[in-house]
């Protein structure tokens, strides 16, 4: 059983910063490529960041690009999002994504977090 399990939302306030993580646990060999969501109230949930395995390659959604930052710890399995010069826009529920997990067991599962909610507003 693999889990991924999101921390560091919260409210702040326009032009402040978040720094989100999200820790996977569990029967872990290795972790292709992850990603965080988001998905704001009315809105389709959207790609916002991903950083491929050795963290060399990564994407952002146009919206974000400049202000904010995707990285990895591979030695603890944890993918962070760093959140600068925050906008009333940017608020949704934020998810972490892993596609492909690796277990210890040689098969391959996916995995979201459970979600946690960015609130920018003053």
């Amino acid at each position: 059983q693999v889990q991924l399990m999101e921390s560091g939302g919260g409210l702040v306030q326009p032009g402040g910063s978040l720094r989100l993580s999200c820790a996977a646990s569990g029967n872990i060999f290795s972790i292709n490529s992850m990603g965080w969501y988001r998905q704001a109230p009315g809105k389709q949930r959207e790609l916002v960041a991903t950083i491929s395995s050795a963290g060399r390659t990564n994407y952002y959604v146009d919206s974000v690009k400049g202000r904010f930052t995707i990285s990895r710890d591979n030695a603890k399995n944890t993918v962070y999002l760093q959140m600068n010069s925050l906008k009333p826009e940017d608020t949704a529920v934020y998810y972490c994504n892993a596609a492909q997990i690796v277990t210890m067991a040689g098969s391959m599962v996916a995995a979201w977090g459970q979600g946690t909610q960015v609130t920018v507003s003053s």
